[in-house]
C-alpha cells in the first residue's frame, strides 16, 4: 500500500509500473513533475471550456495535378501540363484518356507524368534483427553487455526488430500485334519502375520472351527504351502466352522469384498458343511468388468480359486484376502496390 498524498512514493511506484525503457525516464520525470505540481494557469485554462473546432473545408476531390504536386521533391523539374488556353481541362481529360486513343503530344505530356511518379514497394521482413529503440523484442545480448558496466545489473535494456527489404519485382509484358499501341509507353513505365527500386527484373514477349532489363538501367529514357526496343525480335507478332512463361518458369524463376517477389504480367489475354499450357505455367509461376498482379488495358471498358480462352484460363491463377489502359488506372496501381506491405 501506498500514500497517495506522498511524493515520494507516488513517484517510485508509478515509475516501476510505467516506465520500461531507461531512455524515457527523464519524460517520464518531466511529465511526473508537471502532474503533480500544476501550475495555477493551467488549472484555469483547464477549467475553461475548449474552443470550438474550425470548420474544415470539404477536400478537393482527387486529380492527377493533386498527385503530382504532393509526391513533388525539391529540385525536381517542372512538368508542362497546361492546354494551349493555359488552364487545366487538358489535364482532367488526359488522366482518363485511354492510352491508344492519344495523339502525339498528349503521350508526350504522359511521358513525364509517369518519369514524376514515385513507386513504393512492398516490404517483407528478413531473418537478420538490427538494433531499435522501437523494437518489440529484448536485444538480451546488448542488455548483458551494459549490465556488466554496473556490476551485472541491467539497468539499460535494448531492443531489436527484423530488418525490412523491398521485395523483389518482376514486369513481364505483352508487345504482340495486339498490345502494339500500349507497347511503347509500357517500356516508360518499365523504366519508371526499374529506377524506382533496386531489385527490379523486366521481360518482354510475343512469340518469345526476351530480357530487357539490362537495357532500362541506361540513365537516358530515351536511349533506354530505344535499346530495350531493339532487342526484341517478335515486336508486335503472334502472341504465345503460355510458351513464353514456360520458358520463364524454367530459366529464370529461380533466379528473379527468391525472397517473395512480386509478378507483374501486363497482357490483354489474346492467346494464340496452347491455353492449356498457359493454365499449367501460371499456376506454377503463382505458387512461386508472394503476389501475381495482372494488368489489362481491356479492363477499362465498361462491358469487358474476360471470355477469351486465354485471359480466362489464366484468371483463376491471378491474386490482382487491375486495368491499365489510363494514366488514372497507373496511379491507382502505384497505390495498390504501395499498401501491399502494409
Amino acid at each position: 500500500m501506498i500514500n497517495v498524498g506522498e511524493r515520494e512514493q507516488v513517484y517510485h511506484a508509478a515509475r516501476c509500473l510505467l516506465l520500461n525503457r531507461y531512455e524515457n525516464l527523464r519524460l517520464f520525470d518531466t511529465i511526473f513533475n508537471r502532474f503533480w505540481r500544476l501550475p495555477r494557469a493551467e488549472q484555469q485554462s483547464r477549467l475553461q471550456p475548449a474552443p470550438l473546432a474550425p470548420r474544415h473545408e470539404r477536400p478537393k476531390p482527387f486529380t492527377i495535378v493533386n498527385y503530382m504536386a504532393y509526391k513533388a521533391r525539391p529540385g525536381d523539374r517542372e512538368i508542362e501540363i497546361t492546354d494551349k488556353s493555359h488552364t487545366f481541362s487538358n489535364v482532367e481529360i488526359i488522366q482518363r484518356k485511354e492510352f491508344s486513343q492519344m495523339t502525339p503530344e498528349e503521350l508526350a505530356t504522359i511521358k513525364q507524368m509517369i518519369q514524376a511518379m514515385r513507386w513504393q514497394m512492398s516490404l517483407r521482413q528478413t531473418r537478420r534483427r538490427i538494433p531499435d529503440k522501437q523494437g518489440s523484442t529484448m536485444h538480451l545480448r546488448r542488455v548483458l553487455q551494459s549490465a556488466t558496466k554496473y556490476g551485472g545489473v541491467p539497468l539499460k535494456l535494448a531492443w531489436q526488430s527484423r530488418k525490412v527489404k523491398e521485395r523483389p519485382f518482376v514486369l513481364i509484358a505483352d508487345i504482340s500485334g495486339s498490345m502494339e499501341k500500349q507497347a511503347r509507353l509500357l517500356l516508360q513505365f518499365f523504366y519508371s519502375i526499374s529506377h524506382s527500386f533496386k531489385e527490379v527484373e523486366t521481360f518482354v514477349f510475343g512469340t518469345r520472351l526476351t530480357r530487357i532489363t539490362g537495357a532500362l538501367k541506361l540513365k537516358n529514357i530515351d536511349r533506354a527504351v530505344d535499346e530495350a526496343a531493339r532487342n526484341v525480335v517478335d515486336w508486335a507478332g503472334g502472341t504465345r502466352i503460355g510458351e513464353s512463361l514456360h520458358v520463364f518458369n524454367q530459366q529464370w524463376s529461380r533466379r528473379v522469384l527468391r525472397r517473395g517477389a512480386i509478378v507483374l504480367i501486363i497482357s490483354d489475354g489474346w492467346e494464340r498458343g496452347d491455353v492449356a499450357q498457359l493454365k499449367k505455367e501460371m499456376a506454377y509461376l503463382q505458387r512461386r511468388c508472394h503476389r501475381l498482379i495482372w494488368l489489362n488495358p481491356l479492363l477499362g471498358k465498361d462491358d469487358y468480359r474476360p471470355l477469351v480462352e486465354g485471359m480466362a484460363a489464366a484468371l483463376p491463377h491471378i491474386d490482382d486484376f487491375l486495368p491499365i489502359h489510363n494514366m488514372q488506372s497507373l496511379q491507382e496501381l502505384a497505390e495498390h502496390l504501395g499498401k501491399l506491405g502494409k
